[in-house]
């Protein structure tokens, strides 16, 4: 039987006596692929840092690696990218290479301390992202979109097996944007990593994603995109229409009408 890699069980959480998330259940094993959607306000950040244990839950539980709360020594599993909404102090003084470094720290044990081995892991990063150029540059004085990349490099760092990214593309141009899930993907494939990504660009996700959580404060849908498209409920929901654009599951066969 599968160890569940993220476990949350009727999650509930109030935010000033308002109720930010109702009943909020998912699993996830590893490998799995999941895109959480839904409208501004609906809960998707809460949740994320419910999981992250920033927030304790009103009502429910969350585990991790089989753990509630996740072992300290083994946070480094994790990767993480919060969502992105200043851009850096331009007088910040680090470089591209030293925010990306500071992603191995959770893998160490003290003192925490780069040296000469971490540099493959490093450069495979920065490589992954298409950074190594400006390596030596600093962050303050890269464009949102160079930020965020440098960013996801730090994320990628330390070869996590639950990568948590909430919006990760806002900032990047379309090439890059596409460049960015065609890695998630491989990620996702080949070193079977498990992906859990907040986007607002509900009608892009289903090309990557293997489960979908919609969410309006309470779970709206659950499940494989497959459900999603021959679910009746959320025919009444979404609307034909969309609900098979959002689904992306007849994209081969429109490309052959």
């Amino acid at each position: 039987m599968s160890l569940n890699i993220v476990s949350a069980e009727s999650l509930c959480f109030q935010y000033n006596s308002v109720e930010v998330l109702s009943d909020i259940s998912f699993h996830l094993e590893a490998g799995d692929y999941l895109g959480i959607v839904g409208p501004n306000g609906s809960g998707k950040t809460t949740l994320i840092k419910l999981l992250l244990g920033f927030f304790k839950p009103g009502k429910g539980t969350i585990s991790l690696f089989g753990s509630n709360p996740l072992s300290f020594r083994d946070w480094y599993k994790v990767g993480y990218l919060p969502q992105k909404i200043n851009a850096f102090n331009p007088h910040f003084p680090a470089t591209v290479k030293e925010i990306v470094s500071l992603g191995l720290l959770s893998r160490k044990k003290y003192p925490k301390n780069i040296n000469k081995s971490d540099e493959p892991a490093i450069n495979s990063a920065l490589s992954l992202m298409d950074v190594s150029d400006i390596r030596d540059e600093l962050i303050g004085e890269l464009s949102g979109g160079q930020q965020q990349r440098v960013l996801i490099a730090k994320a990628m760092a330390c070869e996590p097996e639950l990568l948590i990214l909430d919006e990760p593309t806002t900032a990047l141009d379309p090439e890059t944007r596409e460049k960015f899930f065609s890695i998630l993907t491989t990620l996702n494939e080949q070193k079977k990593i498990t992906i859990v990504i907040i986007t607002h660009d509900i009608g892009t996700i289903g090309k990557y994603a293997s489960k979908l959580l919609y969410l309006d404060k309470k779970a709206i849908f659950y499940g494989s995109f497959d459900a999603f498209c021959s679910s009746n409920e959320m025919s009444g929901y979404f609307g034909e229409y969309s609900q098979h654009l959002i689904c992306h599951r007849h994209d081969d066969k429109a490309a052959h009408s």
